[in-house]
């Protein structure tokens, strides 16, 4: 079984699509998984880690309003932070994580509390935005492993929100080989 970092540029260069990554408290490590498979060059465009809070909205265009009001782990933060490196980088697709990785809670948010997003192009299926999904975990374990937790989640959302374009047996054997992605 491939990777899911590996199955994901193989779906986008089947597709002919690119990617840009949004990441805080991951810090790198999803645009690491990425550009570690052979031939990531030909669909990822490129990464913004935007850790500091300021960054965010500064880099990614998140709203200045919502980042006073509720911090940056949030999952409208999320989504704008993915909806920002995807416009701000030229992608079809982005995607993003936000969360605390801990030692400390952040934002009055327990060590754990991670969103990821994803946000890509219209679909020819439903007329609507094929991203703008948000996903909220809550992960147990220490530092690095709630941040490697995150960059499998957001690589496993992207990949499920591919597999809900394709049609028929592809997205049956894609199921089957990612074991539920």
């Amino acid at each position: 079984m491939s990777s899911p970092a590996t199955e994901l540029v193989r779906l986008l260069t089947v597709r002919g699509e690119s990617i840009a990554v949004a990441e805080s408290l991951t810090g790198g490590l999803v645009a690491a998984e990425i550009t570690a498979v052979p031939g990531a060059s030909k669909v990822f465009r490129g990464s913004v880690t935007a850790y500091a809070t300021d960054l965010k909205h500064e880099l990614l265009g998140v709203d200045a309003t919502l980042l006073a009001a509720q911090g940056a782990v949030d999952p409208q933060v999320a989504a704008q932070m993915a909806a920002g490196v995807r416009k701000a980088l030229g992608a079809d697709w982005g995607i993003a994580t936000t969360g605390v990785a801990g030692p400390e809670p952040q934002d009055g948010r327990p060590v754990g509390t991670v969103f990821v997003a994803v946000d890509g192009p219209l679909t020819a299926s439903s007329g609507s935005a094929g991203g703008g999904k948000v996903a909220a975990l809550r992960l147990n374990g220490d530092r690095a492993e709630i941040r490697m937790e995150s960059v499998r989640s957001v690589l496993a959302l992207l990949l499920r929100e591919l597999a809900g374009e394709q049609t028929g047996n592809e997205r049956a054997q894609d199921t089957e080989r990612n074991g539920g992605f």
